[in-house]
């Protein structure tokens, strides 16, 4: 579970998704640990590939998927997936069609690398919840899938 702000990494803001993340992610039988890092492709990529590395199978990102322009979660996400799973980034940006118009502007990707399953949540705890509500119950079939586990589905 990565926060990706500026504000937050430097002390000068509260995170309030990474927690709200975590407890989702926590209720879904996921282990998650959270980790701030400021916005930037390298800086997101960098922690990516770390998680990546010391085995997570789900890798969750908030923040840094809108317009502007340090917002460069998906572009650091391109940089580290093999495979991308579109549909479950369609599935988040279209829970919010015709209840906030503003959901349409997330550029959240969602891919594989390894065996790891990377998600770009919104920033906004309210918006990554009601993005977990969406993908949460086909994440474990998804990871399993992901690490050859045929048994779990």
């Amino acid at each position: 579970m990565i926060t990706v702000s500026d504000r937050v990494s430097a002390g000068e803001s509260t995170d309030g998704s990474g927690p709200a993340v975590a407890q989702v992610l926590t209720s879904l039988g996921f282990d998650p640990e959270v980790r701030v890092v400021p916005d930037g492709v390298e800086s997101v990529r960098a922690a990516l590939r770390v998680a990546i590395d010391e085995g997570f199978a789900l890798v969750a990102t908030t923040g840094g998927t809108g317009m502007a322009p340090r917002d460069l979660t998906p572009e650091a996400t391109r940089e580290v997936i093999e495979r991308e799973a579109p549909g479950l980034s369609e599935a988040m940006r279209s829970v919010t069609f015709g209840s906030n118009p503003h959901g349409m502007l997330s550029r959240g990707l969602s891919g594989i690398s390894g065996s790891t399953l990377i998600i770009n949540l919104p920033g906004s705890a309210g918006g990554a919840e009601e993005s977990l509500a969406v993908i949460g119950p086909a994440l474990r079939h998804a990871v399993a899938l992901i690490r050859g586990d045929a048994t779990d589905h």
